[in-house]
């Protein structure tokens, strides 16, 4: 099991952060994630033999968000 974090740019109300982490619950391999709305910062928790850490950066980004640093 991986934990990795994203910073996740946009989310502006309780319901950017349902559907941030209601995408990535969507994603394979994922085991567990928490999302803060203060700091923007999601904590994954994730299989590595099911998905890659980039999986879950591009869900946030379709679902139409912004990660810092891409």
């Amino acid at each position: 099991m991986q934990t990795g974090k994203i910073k996740i740019e946009g989310m502006q109300t309780r319901q950017d952060v349902n559907k941030a982490i209601k995408v990535l619950n969507e994603v394979w391999g994922i085991r567990d994630v928490t999302l803060s709305l203060n700091t923007g910062e999601a904590t994954i928790q994730y299989d590595e033999t099911a998905a890659s850490f980039h999986d879950f950066e591009q869900a946030v980004i379709d679902s139409g968000f912004d990660i810092s640093g891409k």
